[in-house]
Order: C-alpha cells, then structure tokens, then sequence
C-alpha cells in the first residue's frame, strides 16, 4: 500500500512539474511578445521623434516663409506707392514751349498726309484735260474716254498704294535710324514727289505726275507710321490722349487748305493745278528746317538703343525741367515688363499669342476709320451732294463746309481725349456715325417726294462727319501707339498703317461702283460695318485714359494668363472626351 501511495505521490510530481514547465515555457513565451512589443514600441517612439524633428522644422521653415511673404507683401506696397506717387507726378507734367515746337514739327508729316489726299480732287477735271493734252501732243489723235479714266484713276489711286509701300516699310525705317531721323530722311521723298508733280505740266507727262503721286504716298505712308510714334513716346502721360488728337487735326487742316485752294478761283483751274500740286513741297521743307532742333525720342534712346544720358537731356528739353526720374523710371518698369519682346519683326508680332488681341484691336480700329464710310464723304462729297440735288457750285461750298467742320471738331475733340477717354469717345463717334449713316439713306431715297430732303442730307453728311471728327477720327492713329510696348510698337505701327491704307485704296477704288451698284442705298454697307465696329469697341477694346504703357501691356497678359489657366483646366476633361 505505502509503494502505492509513493507512485501516486511521484506521478502527482511528474504532473506538477510538467504543468510548472508549461506555465514557464507560457510565461517565457509571453515575455519575448512582450520584448517585441517593447522594441516595437521603442522603435515607433524614434519615428516619432523624427516626425516631431521634421515637424519642428517645416513650422520653422513655413514661419520663415511667413516672414519672407510680409517682406515681400511690405516690399510690394512700398512698390505700389512709389509707382502711385510716379505716377501722380507724371500726371501733374504740363505743356512746355519746347514739346508744342516739337509736336508743330513733327505735325507737319500728317499735314502732308491730310493734304495730298484731298488737293487732287477739286482739279479733277482740269487734270483730266490735261492728261488728253499729253496724249494728243505725242500721238496726233484724241485719247480715248476708257484710257483717260484708267489714266486718272491711277493717278488717284496709286497715293494709296505708295501709301501702303510707307507704312509697311515705317517700322523698319523706325527702329533703323529712329523717329526723328527716319521723318528727316523722308522729306526727300516729299520734296522728290511734290516737284515731280509740279513740273508734269511743263514737261508735258501725266507719267511725272503718277510717279510724283506714288513717291508721295510713300512719304505720307511713313509720315502716318512715324509721326504718331513720335509724339506718342515724347508726350507726358496726362497730354497723350490730346497732343494725339493733334495728328488728326493736322490731317483736317491740310485737308481744308487742300480745298480751299483747290478752287477753281484760286488755284483749281487749268494753268495753276500744278502749282497746287507742288505746294506739296512746303510742310516737307518746314519739316527738315524745324525738326533738327527736336530731340530724338526719348523712349527710342533709353530702350532702343541703352542712351540713357542722351534720354535724359532729350526729357529735360521736352520737359523743361531737370526733374525726369519720374519718365526714366516709367521707361524702366516699361523695358521691364517687355523684355521679351525686344525688336520684335511684323512676323513675330504676328505670331505672339500675347500681342494677338492688341494687335486685332488695333487694325479693326484702322478698319473703322477707313470702312466708315467717311473716305466716301472725303473723296466723293461734291457727287454726293449734287446727287442730293443741290447744284455744282453749292455741293463745291457744301464740301468746304465739310472740312470745315472737321477741323472745327477736331479741336473740340482734344480736350475731350483725356476726359471722357478714348474708348468712350469712340463709342459715341461711330453710334453717331451709324445713326447719321442711315439719315444720308433715308434723305436720298425720299428727296424726290420732298424737295427740303436735301438739306436734310447735307445736315446729315455734316454730323456724319462731327462722330468721325470726335471718334474715328484720331482715335486709331493714337491708341494703336499706346497698346503696344517699345519692343513691337514699330512693328504694330507698320501694320496697322498698311491695314488702313490698303482699306482706304478699297473705299476709293470701290465707291463709283457702290454708287452704281447700290445707288441709293450706297451707305447701306457702311451702316452695317459701323455696327459690327462698334460692338467690337464695346466688348474688346480697353480705356487707356491715363494708364502708362506698362499697365495697358498688363491689361492683355492678364486676359493671356488667364485663357491659357482656363485651357489648362479644360484641356485633360476634353482629352477624356476625345478618348470616349
């Protein structure tokens, strides 16, 4: 019984120690996961740390970041400031003696314009006579009337194609030998062409007298390209819009001479015309005695060419003052902000997607001067008076009346520019030459049935040409200049002169058959392109009232930063389109 109990005793040990190395071998078990955990934990306790680490430093960096940005915001304020204050300065700048003698200067280029093309109108038929003579001296037999119509007509139209020949060729002349220079050496031209048309007579050769025509399309050509680059790169910030006004006043005023002295009185009849012609000669001697005492342009030297000592004495001058940091930092921010588009080609102005709507902006804006219908008025008034059913003699007068009235409200229209501003201006140039356009049609087609019909058509005729002369008018020629950067501004001029000649040798060639085509309803046309105008003005066109050429440059990058973000966004969801 006792060896019983001691085996029972032995196993009940046997168990317990089994049981004890189990619970051991658990415990031992338990406390390696225990040691991982630890060692996990500490492991996480480092990457924590770390994170901690580089935490502290991405808030250390993103303070110093906040603290860049204030400097920067402070920096940018102060900048604005300035640029404030520059600006009130540059607004505060009058007009000196020295700016109106350069200004008369340079004027006188538009004058020959403004001139040449209204003084072959009234001798129309004296020249006509003349050109028979010709032929009849050389051939011993009358000319037929087909050939001395082609003859004619060419001599009046190829002034504008020697006008197309100019402005194309305007910004190379610009940016080759500069403003001044470029309008210097192209008085030759003027005086080459005026005494080609002037001694035509004596040496019995219509051919004299289209070349002369040609050579001085060509002057005038450049004149149009140069003259408002000129004074718009010399004239202060505040005066731009007015002295602008100035290029269309001379062109209203040499329009008027031209007519007054086209008279058959004075000089309109068959021995004087081609002293009428080769009077011509005048503003482009006036030219080159008056222009050396002007300086280059200002813009030209410090941009074009790195003359800053030279533009600053060219600023004092115009100025008339020693102060001109003000116009040297505008020139700055301007070289600034256009870096990239230094002596930029006609092509390359083409091309660039920033400059497109400038550049679209500008010729629809030569478009409106010259599709308005005022070249038909210009070149056709005595017809078309005649054809309202005044007599000869009164449509001549009604016509003196209308260049008149040009330059009456030309000048009324200068000190309006910087006031209401240029797009406003427009805007209420071409809603009154639509209205205006539509009386002339109704006038014509009613002036049978009531004979007091022609004085309305004369009135209308007459306010037709108050929009152009507040509007139109000048408008295109100055803000085709401001829309523009230093860099493209020669190239955008070239342009946008070869777009408005080329519109205006279309009008002149076209018109007689308008009239016959249409007869009537000739101003029809013009009525719906004057709408299609001012739309285009309403939506597209920006003031520059008062705005430096860097901020007018800034108006269209915004609109550029803008259509390509909204490209961008768009681009990937039409890409999946075109996939589905």
């Amino acid at each position: 019984m006792s060896l019983n109990l001691n085996a029972k005793i032995d196993e009940i040990q046997c168990h317990q120690h089994a049981d004890t190395s189990a619970a051991l071998l658990a415990i031992r078990s338990q406390l390696q996961d225990l040691t991982k955990s630890v060692e996990s934990c500490q492991s996480e306790v480092v990457e924590v740390k770390r994170d901690m680490v580089a935490i502290k430093h991405e808030i250390d960096t993103l303070q110093a970041a906040k603290e860049e940005i204030e400097e920067l915001r402070d920096a940018v304020d102060r900048l604005e400031e300035q640029t404030r204050r520059r600006k009130i300065r540059l607004l505060e700048q009058g007009l000196t003696c020295f700016l109106c003698y350069a200004i008369f200067a340079a004027v006188l280029g538009m004058f020959q314009f403004g001139y040449n093309t209204g003084v072959i109108n009234a001798p129309q038929s004296v020249i006509e006579n003349f050109i028979g003579d010709c032929w009849k001296e050389r051939y011993n037999r009358n000319i037929e009337g087909s050939k001395q119509d082609l003859i004619w007509s060419i001599a009046v139209s190829i002034f504008a194609i020697g006008g197309m020949i100019g402005g194309f060729c305007g910004g190379i002349v610009g940016n080759r030998f500069g403003r001044k220079k470029g309008l210097l050496l192209n008085n030759l031209l003027g005086v080459g062409g005026a005494c080609l048309m002037g001694f035509s007579q004596m040496l019995y050769s219509f051919e004299m007298l289209i070349l002369g025509r040609l050579v001085i399309g060509i002057n005038c050509g450049l004149n149009t390209s140069l003259v408002p680059m000129y004074i718009s790169e010399i004239a202060p910030l505040n005066l731009r819009g007015g002295l602008g006004t100035v290029n269309q006043l001379a062109v209203t005023v040499g329009l008027l001479l031209s007519q007054v002295l086209g008279i058959e009185q004075l000089l309109g009849n068959s021995n004087a015309w081609p002293l009428l012609l080769g009077l011509a000669i005048v503003p482009a001697v006036m030219q080159m005695v008056l222009l050396p005492v002007c300086p280059e342009s200002p813009r030209y030297l410090l941009m074009s060419r790195q003359l800053e000592d030279e533009a600053r004495r060219a600023l004092r001058r115009l100025r008339a003052s020693s102060h001109v940091e003000e116009d040297i930092e505008e020139m700055r921010a301007e070289e600034a902000a256009s870096q990239t588009e230094a002596h930029m080609s006609m092509l390359q102005l083409v091309r660039s997607s920033a400059l497109r709507m400038p550049l679209t902006i500008g010729i629809v804006m030569q478009l409106s001067q010259q599709l308005s219908g005022i070249n038909a008025v210009l070149y056709y008034s005595t017809s078309l008076f005649t054809a309202a059913g005044l007599e000869e003699w009164q449509s001549k007068y009604a016509t003196l009346g209308v260049g008149s009235v040009m330059v009456i409200m030309t000048l009324v229209s200068i000190p309006l520019m910087d006031r209401a501003g240029r797009r406003t201006l427009h805007l209420y140039g071409l809603g009154g030459m639509f209205v205006f356009s539509l009386f002339i049609t109704i006038s014509l087609l009613i002036k049978e049935m009531m004979s007091w019909m022609t004085f309305i058509s004369v009135i209308s005729t007459l306010c037709f040409v108050i929009f152009f002369s507040v509007g139109p008018g000048s408008i295109p020629w100055m803000i085709t200049a401001e829309l523009f950067s230093q860099g493209p501004r020669p190239a955008a001029m070239s342009i946008a002169v070869l777009v408005n000649w080329l519109s205006n040798f279309l009008v002149g060639i076209g018109f007689p058959k308008m009239q016959e085509a249409f007869e009537n309803y000739t101003f029809l046309p013009f009525s719906v392109l004057l709408a299609c105008f001012w739309v285009f003005t309403y939506y597209k066109v920006p003031e520059t009232k008062n705005k430096t050429f860097e901020e007018i440059s800034a108006i269209f990058q915004r609109g550029v930063d803008r259509e390509e973000k909204r490209n961008t966004e768009v681009g990937p969801e039409a890409k999946e389109e075109a996939k589905l």
